[in-house]
């Protein structure tokens, strides 16, 4: 896949099938949509391309809101290229960008491959206050050259819609499973493992403190059976997400005590992939009496790898 970063004069001369948006989390919703674009191209032997932004629309649009990413951009445009794009263009959104009026946008999308097809949700909506609708795009399509697409949202077996929002919302209450089922995997950190206080080590559980960037979404405060990625290799973990009220922390962390694993890998990025919540994060009395919850984490996190059926699918 080839990787562009903003919208240059002229990219390639290939007939391009395209679809836009933000795309943060690459759920099960957009890879439908994006699969679909896929496939389209491959049917007429064009190019497949995707549009996202960078950063995320919301945060410019609303800049009061508190906006978190579900993904970060490596992991978006990695994942993009899983699903077989061949093009992928990376807009800055910017107050600029967002006063574009539809026509001239999408002129400069014109400008830049030779656009044939335009596959978008059935709530798509683009350019200055939203003007750039389905018919209003269908009728720049016509003068430009291309013609508009719209794909029906997915939903769950509950016939909600499946979209980033109930993601965040699940992900506030803990609850990882139904994260995972509406993104189509586990949902999952990553960053480089950063030197803590070592008071894992101490009390016989080292743990991996996994530096998470600031804008990415974790889920609520508890414990988790979680699988770990390090060089390729997976293993079972328990993850602390929270403030590690026994130690009186005050700023949220991600430790990952990592099951039959002594390597050294400070430095070292992994991901951590959140498949079950054990529990809540909680305050204990004394070392004796954390020490031997963490045993009971343990146990329960091993027998919930070895039988769960979800992580046998893994």
């Amino acid at each position: 896949m080839d990787i562009v970063q903003g919208l240059l004069r002229s990219i390639n001369s290939r007939p391009t099938i395209l679809t836009i948006g933000a795309f943060d989390g690459v759920h099960v919703g957009h890879q439908h949509l994006i699969g679909t674009t896929v496939r389209r191209a491959r049917e007429l032997g064009c190019q497949s391309a995707v549009i996202t932004f960078d950063p995320h629309p919301d945060t410019v649009i609303h800049p009061e809101r508190d906006r978190l990413y579900l993904t970060s951009l490596d992991e978006r445009m990695e994942l993009i290229e899983a699903l077989g794009a061949d093009l992928l263009i990376v807009l800055p959104f910017t107050r600029e960008l967002m006063g574009l009026p539809a026509h001239e946008f999408m002129q400069q999308i014109c400008d830049a491959v030779a656009l044939r097809e335009l596959w978008v949700g059935w709530d798509f909506a683009l350019g200055r206050k939203r003007e750039g609708t389905l018919p209003r795009l269908r009728e720049i399509g016509h003068e430009l050259g291309y013609s508009v697409h719209p794909v029906d949202a997915l939903a769950r077996a509950d016939g909600s819609p499946i979209s980033s929002t109930r993601i965040r919302d699940a992900l506030r209450s803990g609850d990882v499973a139904t994260a995972a089922r509406l993104l189509g995997r586990p949902f999952g950190v990553r960053g480089p493992v950063a030197r803590g206080d070592q008071r894992g080590r101490t009390i016989g559980f080292p743990t991996a403190n996994i530096q998470v960037g600031e804008l990415h979404m974790l889920p609520a405060d508890g414990v988790y059976v979680c699988q770990a990625l390090i060089d390729g290799q997976r293993y079972g973990a328990v993850t602390n997400v929270g403030l590690r009220p026994t130690f009186d922390g005050t700023r949220r962390t991600v430790e990952a005590y990592i099951l039959d694993f002594v390597d050294d890998i400070y430095d070292e990025v992994v991901r951590i992939d959140l498949l079950h919540r054990l529990r809540g994060e909680q305050k204990f009395a004394g070392i004796a009496a954390l020490v031997a919850q963490i045993n009971a984490d343990v146990a329960a996190a091993r027998h919930w790898l070895k039988h769960d059926e979800r992580a046998k699918a893994l």
